[in-house]
């Protein structure tokens, strides 16, 4: 795992817009959407990228946090 600490200016670059890779925050782990096609320009259902998700992954997602095991962790999210 990395070990790059990302705050929330720096997690907000990575949106996924204009050839930006796309990064999504959950409880405090940062995780690679960046070649998931449902995350295509940094968007998915209405979430954008660069950003944390951790409310929305727990109360509004369908499939929760077992997506989670499938995305490569880039590095720990701090507000």
């Amino acid at each position: 795992m990395s070990t790059k600490t990302f705050n929330q200016a720096e997690l907000a670059q990575y949106n996924g817009e204009n050839g930006q890779s796309a990064y999504v925050a959950v409880d405090g782990v940062v995780y690679d959407v960046t070649n998931i096609a449902a995350w295509a320009g940094g968007k998915h259902h209405g979430n954008l990228a660069g950003q944390d998700l951790t409310t929305v992954i727990d109360n509004q997602s369908p499939h929760g946090r077992k997506v989670l095991a499938k995305l490569t962790v880039v590095g720990q999210y701090q507000a």
